[in-house]
């Protein structure tokens, strides 16, 4: 065969065996809005609380697959502790606000008017997510992180009422920690209250009554 013959035939055979490389691309974006996802997942632990909520029920409710809520989320574990981020800076950021009042009475009728305005919302449960997450939690880990949480709201309120005491706006010998641990305990009562039926009317009495117990 002629020698440039042989070469082109070779050429031909290169050619046809010859592998296209693509540019590597970036990873391809989630399918769904993980803010949506979360807020819808939170809504589920708020409803069934943190053992009453299955993966099924999440996946459901966020419109996922489990692959994508591991991926995304992590376990569930670490699902439900963005849940409660979430929560805490939502639905119930009047705590934080609360304590911008500027006295302990108006700080303390913030936080029991604020629950009592989420527990009655018609368009969320009945409960609090919190509350209802560390009742639920039986012995899981998470039941050491509810007790740390619920250590740490005490004290913020504890350290504001201390501050109420120095400027004259509480008496001196108002004791903050036991003020602080009544003001936790009438907030996770309304709780436990509306969650098993008590409407606004008489959610709003407890706190009136709460407020005239109030030192002055």
């Amino acid at each position: 065969m002629d020698r440039s013959l042989s070469m082109l035939y070779l050429l031909i055979g290169m050619k046809r065996k010859k592998v296209t490389l693509t540019p590597l691309t970036p990873g391809r974006p989630r399918a769904f809005d993980a803010e949506k996802a979360l807020n819808r997942a939170m809504h589920v632990f708020w409803r069934k609380g943190y053992l009453g909520t299955s993966l099924s029920d999440l996946t459901g409710a966020m419109g996922i697959n489990r692959p994508s809520l591991y991926a995304a989320f992590g376990n569930k574990e670490s699902l439900f502790r963005k849940a409660l981020e979430c929560y805490s800076k939502g639905p119930s950021g009047y705590l934080g606000e609360a304590l911008q009042e500027p006295n302990a009475r108006a700080v303390v009728k913030r936080v029991l008017h604020g629950v009592v305005d989420l527990l009655t919302d018609p368009q969320t449960p009945r409960t609090c997510l919190w509350v209802h997450g560390a009742l639920s939690c039986g012995d899981d880990p998470l039941r050491e992180e509810f007790a740390a949480q619920r250590g740490a709201g005490l004290a913020k309120l504890r350290r504001r009422l201390q501050r109420a005491i120095a400027e004259g706006d509480l008496p001196p010998d108002a004791d903050a920690d036991a003020l602080a641990r009544y003001v936790q305990t009438v907030n996770f009562g309304l709780t436990v209250q509306a969650s098993t039926g008590a409407i606004r009317k008489e959610l709003l009495r407890i706190v009136e009554i709460a407020l005239k117990a109030w030192p002055k």
